[in-house]
């Protein structure tokens, strides 16, 4: 019994490091797919003759996907060979890419910007399984803090890059980067186990549908209205109403039924939602108070990235040796801090602002850490593909929200508010001061969350899978 065991794991850890590897560049790719379109909409606008609004759906239609598609091909890992869903999602994505490179009208340009996140989608479903599957959980923290270093890298290059191609040909060439991902077709079908499944469950499409709607309407309701959100309310209904009553429900109620998984899903939207602001607040705030150009505003926001792919595998090491507590706790420490320093200094010197940032980014790279790790040692077996789906899906949605409350918020203005940081002493900038103090007060609430939720559990009850069960997933790889 234990030379089955062993070998095993011991062929499962070798694979296991040049996954990882593989897809450290996927998640790089992804990202800068996911961010690179940004800064083009003006010029897009300009071509088809449309508004900023219009053309915006390029980024907007593909975090909606990306949303509902995350835990679709979750569901769809706990039946099929993760393999062969790779596969089929990172050529999914090319083929978008492709459509996009050669479109010439701007319906065309969405197709492809569509196609590419129905298939990219696999990417963070991948990025949540893989290290389930392919380490034991003393070990897990360490990949997850790889996953944390390729997406540090996309937001890094993302800008730079995208710049760089603009500057040179003509913004279509955006769709080209994603085309690199074809490149790891062969490694992911080398490495990735022949894992086979035993589930004969039909896949409950109509669950699937009521989800996809009620995501759809929610995320759009942020911008378009109150309406939608009563449709996205009513969608919900019906969804929470086919997954109890349909005898192979989309998602399973029992999960929701799990109070340490809930709990991890509502801690990690609350993450998501306010961490989301360091990229989407940043580029907006050094723009209208700094009056930085594009290119240097790039510029500014680079050190924060690269400092988070420098120390997101060492929080991932740091929770592995000395537990998921303690790195939320530094985690909430640096965003805490980023938060406060961004809200006093908001007229402040740009240098300042790019400083601050770093905090804030490292922060953000070691919670994700943590609660992914947490959150993922309150799953079953069975339940891994579907609950780590739910997870990203929850964090989409989440940033979209988040995105959709922060632009009304700046739309604002600062003239009608008044400043609440009695430290802030410039005559612009309250309303991006004010936003960053609430969210400085709302990390010590949500570590207080975490805290009664995680952080007094035992160390050896968080030491996860059992000895037998972790043998059992090691010999299914």
């Amino acid at each position: 019994m234990t030379t089955q065991t062993e070998a095993p794991t011991q062929a499962t850890q070798q694979n296991a490091n040049k996954l990882m590897r593989i897809l450290m560049f996927t998640l790089t790719i992804s990202m800068m797919s996911g961010i690179m379109f940004n800064i083009v909409l003006p010029k897009i606008s300009q071509e088809f003759s449309l508004t900023i609004a219009q053309v915006s759906w390029l980024s907007s239609a593909y975090i909606l996907i990306y949303a509902i598609g995350a835990v679709t091909y979750g569901k769809l890992a706990d039946r099929y060979k993760l393999k062969n869903l790779v596969t089929l999602g990172l050529l999914v994505f090319s083929v978008g890419s492709l459509i996009g490179l050669t479109s010439h009208t701007f319906a065309m340009a969405l197709a492809g910007r569509c196609l590419q996140a129905i298939g990219a989608a696999v990417i963070p479903a991948i990025a949540m399984i893989i290290p389930l599957r392919y380490f034991a959980p003393e070990r897990r923290g360490a990949a997850l803090g790889m996953t944390a270093v390729g997406l540090a890298f996309g937001n890094a290059l993302g800008p730079v890059i995208a710049s760089l191609i603009v500057s040179m040909v003509h913004w279509r060439w955006l769709f080209a980067v994603p085309v690199l991902v074809l490149a790891t077709i062969p490694y992911y079908r080398k490495y990735l186990g022949n894992e086979q499944t035993k589930s004969t469950s039909k896949f409950d499409w109509i669950g699937g549908i009521l989800l996809a709607v009620t995501i759809t309407l929610m995320l759009l309701s942020v911008t378009k209205g109150i309406w939608l959100l009563l449709g996205g309310l009513v969608f919900l209904g019906l969804f929470i109403a086919r997954i109890c009553t349909a005898g192979e429900p989309f998602i399973a109620p029992k999960l929701f039924q799990n109070k340490k998984y809930t709990l991890g899903l509502t801690i990690s939207f609350l993450i998501s939602g306010t961490c989301c602001s360091l990229y989407v607040l940043s580029p907006l705030l050094l723009s209208d108070i700094q009056k930085l150009p594009s290119v240097w505003i790039g510029f500014a926001l680079v050190p924060a990235a690269v400092a988070s792919a420098v120390f997101g595998r060492k929080g991932g090491r740091l929770a592995d040796k000395k537990g998921n507590t303690f790195v939320v706790y530094i985690a909430s420490s640096l965003l805490f801090a980023g938060f406060l320093l961004l809200s006093t200094f908001t007229g402040g010197s740009p240098l300042f602002i790019a400083i601050f940032l770093i905090l804030g980014n490292v922060g953000q790279s070691f919670i994700v850490i943590a609660i992914s790790n947490s959150v993922s040692r309150t799953l079953p077996k069975e339940q891994v593909g579907v609950g780590m789906g739910m997870l990203a899906m929850v964090n989409f949605i989440s940033q979209g929200i988040a995105i959709g409350i922060y632009s009304k918020i700046v739309d604002l203005g600062s003239q009608t508010i008044p400043n609440w940081n009695p430290l802030y002493d410039y005559s612009s900038g309250s309303i991006f001061s004010n936003i960053c103090l609430v969210l400085a007060a709302s990390q010590i609430v949500i570590f207080a969350i975490y805290y009664l939720s995680f952080g007094r559990t035992t160390k050896q009850k968080l030491g996860g899978l059992m000895p037998e069960t972790e043998a059992r997933t090691l010999s299914n790889v």
